[in-house]
């Protein structure tokens, strides 16, 4: 026998249930395709938009290492490191959610600190260290902006597989089974119909040979 859903007493009440859960379970599966086609839709989006972030913060390192290297020939690299340990807070980060689809993903807003741009003394550095703080800074921002799309590229990814699997459960296994339950249950009744129609049959034609029996 075809897979079928357990517990199922072949009624027409069952029938007529069976019939509603169909409907539903086609609905659901129309839905979750849809939302799992804008899913995708949103994620390739967002990897168009991390693309550009992720280049530009390796060209922003780089730069700011090869400026570091450039002050270090300039200044003591003492100085260098002392100057780096003693750089000031930037800013605050906060952190919230927002929502795409149902889903919630990260949203991270920086704050630049009052005053950060009063790092040191400027009589004694390089202006090629000032560069490099400049774009270290540049990069703080942009790895905040890069962790917030990697962050919601992850979060829908997994989304988009959670969905799949339900819409490959209900494609594949519920609905199939639904059906093959519909058809089951038809079946029962129709034989239940013929066998008491061949019941009522038997009846009547034993009633039949009695009153002739009665009559002769």
């Amino acid at each position: 026998m075809a897979d079928i859903v357990d517990g199922i007493h072949p009624t027409r009440m069952e029938l007529l249930e069976i019939n509603k859960r169909i409907v539903l379970a086609g609905k659901g599966h129309k839905l979750l395709k849809e939302k799992r086609d804008s899913l995708m839709t949103e994620f390739l989006k967002m990897v168009d938009q991390a693309r550009g972030p992720r280049e530009a913060l390796t060209e922003t390192m780089q730069r700011a290492y090869d400026n570091v290297v450039a002050a270090s020939g300039r200044m003591s690299l003492d100085n260098v490191q002392s100057i780096s340990s003693s750089a000031p807070e930037i800013g605050s980060i906060d952190i919230s959610f927002s929502n795409i689809l149902g889903v919630k993903v990260p949203q991270i807003e920086f704050s630049k600190a009052e005053g950060s741009k009063e790092r040191y003394d400027l009589a004694f550095t390089s202006s090629k260290l000032d560069e490099s703080v400049d774009d270290f800074e540049l990069a703080f921002e942009q790895i905040l902006d890069l962790v917030e799309k990697e962050g919601t590229l992850s979060i829908l990814g997994e989304e988009i597989k959670k969905t799949r699997r339900r819409v490959s459960a209900l494609e594949y296994v519920m609905i199939p089974r639904l059906h093959n339950t519909h058809k089951y249950i038809k079946m029962r009744l129709e034989e239940m119909e013929r066998e008491s129609f061949v019941r009522l049959k038997m009846v009547k034609s034993k009633k039949e040979r009695e009153k002739k029996k009665k009559s002769a």
